[in-house]
């Protein structure tokens, strides 16, 4: 057996990519803190009574599951954040008034969520808690958007939706909970022959509302379009009419609209987003309102945010050469170690030249020098191998 072979899905993040990783994630975290988000640091793993509560089935089984030898309870790696954000804004900070937090820390999952996806997604994110409000929910998405932009990335899509309608339906038609997570299955994938035959039994107008979910697809027009096709029940108009508000707060955004993506549902409890860019596959970040996970921690409180990977972003990030380096003599005599101090306050990287290993310093990003002339030390082009 090869022993530096990984497990699938799992990589090394080797120089150029782990800089551009981390250069995102001081911009990101940065740009949070401007806007009143404080940083949190949740732990790896926790017992997975706490890091399941309120995240639904979808989450139990993308979580790595192991036994503590000092308790012998079975403890979780972490495959989301939020559920730990949650908890620390309920149990931990317990505020009164409006919370915003912010992090950023691996997460694992026991399968990619995607062919090329890997299982150690690094999570950034942000969290708003205090306020029902649309206002929140527009800030968190505008601060999405600010986001992408340090990132020089384009949103081509902003999708919204909204679980309530589905939740709606569902407890109108007495759904139970199997045919309920078959469904969810089916219209996240927009299989409509699959469709077809799950709701063959259900009762009208529940059954022809399920059907008609896929096609509330598209601008403001699938709006009037879930108005006409859905039932006229309470909650559904509330949903439809929590939308019309988000969009005409976010106007100048490729706002559009998708009542059956229910990604995250049962996470969520309102409003979803995600945002799309041309040149990836699917949504470079996910977010909405999960007002119930705090409650599963015994204290309830309305909540928005978003989540995204850095690994996918810096991906997405133009590329920009690597920086190169200044090679410095060993020691610090004639005065050198006050020139090198003084360089390195630029922001220029000085590496040492350890003795015995001439030839190789291109290798390591050198491309110019220090030299003493004349007592004095300059920077020189390095010509030919050093």
């Amino acid at each position: 057996m090869r022993r530096w072979l990984l497990p699938e899905s799992i990589e090394d993040v080797l120089p150029p990519e782990a800089r551009r990783v981390e250069r995102l994630r001081r911009a990101l975290l940065d740009e949070f803190a401007l806007h009143g988000y404080e940083l949190v640091m949740p732990p790896l793993l926790e017992y997975i009574e706490s890091l399941l509560t309120g995240s639904g089935r979808d989450m139990d089984l993308r979580t790595f599951k192991l036994v503590d030898q000092l308790s012998g309870r079975t403890m979780g790696i972490r495959a989301d954040i939020t559920p730990q954000v949650a908890r620390i804004d309920a149990h931990l900070l317990n505020r009164k008034g409006v919370t915003r937090l912010c992090y950023c820390g691996s997460v694992l999952h026991t399968l990619p969520s995607g062919l090329t996806a890997t299982r150690e997604p690094l999570q950034i994110g942000a969290e708003l808690y205090g306020h029902a409000g649309i206002e929140a929910d527009v800030e968190v998405i505008r601060l999405l958007g600010g986001a992408l932009e340090i990132v020089g990335v384009k949103a081509s899509r902003l999708d919204l939706g909204h679980v309530g309608v589905f939740r709606a339906l569902s407890a109108r038609g007495a759904l139970e909970t199997e045919l309920e997570q078959e469904l969810f299955a089916v219209l996240q994938a927009k299989d409509m022959p699959d469709l077809r035959e799950l709701v063959k039994d259900i009762a009208e107008p529940v059954r022809s509302a399920l059907l008609a979910l896929p096609e509330c697809y598209g601008g403001l027009e699938a709006l009037e379009r879930a108005l006409k096709l859905l039932p006229g029940d309470a909650e559904i108009a509330q949903a439809v009419s929590d939308l019309k508000k988000l969009a005409d707060e976010l106007a100048d955004l490729p706002v559009s609209f998708d009542l059956a993506d229910l990604r995250g549902y049962h996470y969520h409890s309102g409003v979803a987003f995600a945002a799309y860019c041309a040149g990836h596959p699917g949504a470079i970040a996910l977010g909405g309102r999960y007002d119930k996970v705090g409650k599963a921690f015994g204290r309830g409180r309305p909540a928005t945010g978003f989540s995204m990977d850095l690994r996918e972003l810096s991906q997405l990030e133009a590329t920009s050469p690597s920086p190169r380096a200044i090679l410095a003599p060993a020691g610090g005599g004639n005065g050198l170690r006050e020139i090198v101090a003084g360089l390195r306050a630029k922001g220029e990287i000085i590496i040492e030249a350890l003795p015995g290993h001439g030839g190789t310093w291109g290798e390591a990003g050198c491309d110019r020098q220090l030299v003493l002339r004349a007592g004095k030390w300059t920077v020189e082009k390095i010509q030919g191998e050093v």
